[in-house]
């Protein structure tokens, strides 16, 4: 499968007052993760918005592991888990500087049209990026 990854620096809005990142902060994080892997895959998410199709999470999960701190940087990796040409599933694991895990994620999206919320089939209106998505998600690769 295909595997993307983004870094980014904690800021220090991100962190609360225990001085670790806000647990809330790691789920935007997971929004850039996969924003970069449809741009790894070849297309932009905003392009798709103008056609009037947007999608929304259907499902979220977090595990939290270790925290991160203001001044490191996070690594996020982001890859497909699951994709049926309807919903889709984003696997996530956000790391330390130090190679260590810090936060283990999922999240579930379906495709929608922005003005009735009607679930429409990637794979019928969108065959190009149904295709990208059955491939990123065969391909074994470690993460």
């Amino acid at each position: 499968m295909l595997v993307s990854t983004k870094e980014i620096e904690v800021r220090y809005a991100e962190t609360d007052q225990m001085g670790v990142v806000y647990h809330a902060n790691y789920l935007i994080w997971m929004e850039l993760g996969r924003t970069q892997l449809i741009k790894d895959l070849g297309f932009n998410y905003a392009e798709m918005e103008k056609d009037g199709i947007i999608s929304p999470v259907l499902d979220i999960q977090a595990s939290y592991k270790k925290p991160l701190h203001y001044g490191e940087n996070a690594i996020i990796k982001t890859w497909i888990e699951e994709y049926d040409g309807l919903r889709v599933s984003y696997g996530y694991e956000i790391y330390t500087e130090e190679g260590e895990i810090a936060v283990t994620g999922m999240s579930k999206h379906v495709c929608v049209k922005k003005e009735s919320f009607r679930p429409i089939s990637v794979k019928k209106h969108y065959p190009i990026w149904h295709e990208a998505y059955e491939k990123a998600k065969k391909h074994s690769v470690n993460v």
